[in-house]
């Protein structure tokens, strides 16, 4: 349990560090490192990832769509099928942040698998 929260949150410090330098896929990076060096056990090398980078990304693009009155956001949310909804687009920005930073977390751990077997 203390891993998972560890992992947790140096993975939201290090996707908030990497992301002002680097595109969208910094919080798979983030994912990454803190995978290899912070392990995990049974399912928490997906979830603990994909929340943290969830939580990241919806805050942020909270904090980013407030800034002007939701103006983009809706007019996405109307492109997308979300019937204009602003907080579902946010839901769905985390969603796909947080699948992308779980599928890497998984790859993290079949690396350090990888190479203990060796």
């Amino acid at each position: 349990m203390k891993n998972n929260i560890i992992n947790f949150f140096a993975t939201i410090v290090l996707a908030i560090l990497l992301s002002n330098f680097l595109p969208w896929w910094s919080v798979m990076t983030a994912a990454l490192a803190t995978s290899l060096f912070i392990p995990l056990k049974k399912t928490a090398v997906f979830f603990v990832p994909f929340l943290a980078i969830l939580v990241f990304w919806g805050i942020y693009s909270f904090i980013l769509s407030s800034g002007n009155d939701y103006t983009l956001a809706k007019r996405i949310a109307v492109l997308l099928p979300l019937g204009g909804n602003p907080y579902a687009l946010m839901l769905v920005t985390g969603i796909v942040g947080g699948v992308a930073a779980g599928v890497t977390g998984i790859f993290g751990k079949q690396i350090t698998l990888a190479s203990k077997e060796r």
